[in-house]
């Protein structure tokens, strides 16, 4: 079973120093059958205006992923740690029994776009702790970034649940194989690919249960993120 999410039906929140598209519930948007996906609970896509950001601010009991895509994301936390996460980068904040943090726009003169992806971990009151690699999204196949047990170099995650990212050009193909068993969520991150017989531009998303692959055709420059959860 296959279920397509356009860009246009997510939720919007839009101030003076951000643009966020909310493919789930969050905040002051609330769409009672877009309340997740599995373990998924939230894709934020944020765009975040030069010298803004969001101030200290606190969490519990979830990972907290980011992704950059343009630009350059500055990360203060109280457990001391200070990180610039650019494109190429993933990071995984565990909140665990509490956690705070701050992330502004690491430029004063260009926007900042990143997708924040929070997961609710398997087990309560962890340690909070703090993770960030460089994983290089596949060229024409998907590369790990996140992994319950660190696989292939990407960062762990307290959950049942993967992710990984791929770039594609124009005409070029990706063939997945999937475990009909599991369920997975496509993000079309930048440009657009084919997705069967539909055409899926960025911010359009495919939710996928009992599928045994998956083939995508980039139509343009394309960036995607997969992800395999239980």
């Amino acid at each position: 079973m296959k279920t397509t999410h356009k860009s246009s039906e997510r939720g919007l929140t839009q101030i003076s120093w951000l643009n966020s598209r909310h493919s789930f519930s969050f905040g002051g948007y609330f769409n009672p059958s877009a309340m997740g996906f599995r373990s998924l609970r939230v894709i934020n896509d944020d765009r975040v205006a030069a010298g803004g950001g969001f101030g200290t601010h606190g969490h519990a009991n979830m990972e907290i992923i980011t992704y950059v895509v343009e630009g350059a994301l500055e990360h203060k936390d109280s457990l001391g740690t200070g990180s610039v996460i650019r494109p190429g980068d993933i990071q995984r904040m565990s909140a665990g029994t509490g956690i705070r943090h701050s992330e502004y726009n690491a430029s004063k003169t260009e926007p900042v776009r990143f997708l924040q992806i929070w997961i609710p971990p398997a087990q309560n009151n962890l340690p909070p702790s703090y993770e960030q690699r460089s994983i290089e999204p596949g060229s024409h196949q998907f590369a790990l970034l996140v992994s319950p047990n660190g696989a292939e170099g990407s960062v762990t995650v307290h959950q049942d649940a993967r992710i990984y990212s791929a770039r594609l050009g124009a005409d070029a193909t990706l063939t997945q194989t999937l475990d009909p068993t599991r369920h997975f969520w496509l993000q079309v991150v930048k440009g657009a690919v084919g997705f069967g017989e539909e055409i899926l531009e960025e911010g359009d998303s495919v939710a996928m249960t009992g599928e045994a692959s998956l083939q995508l055709v980039g139509r343009r420059e394309a960036e995607v993120l997969l992800f395999d959860l239980a």
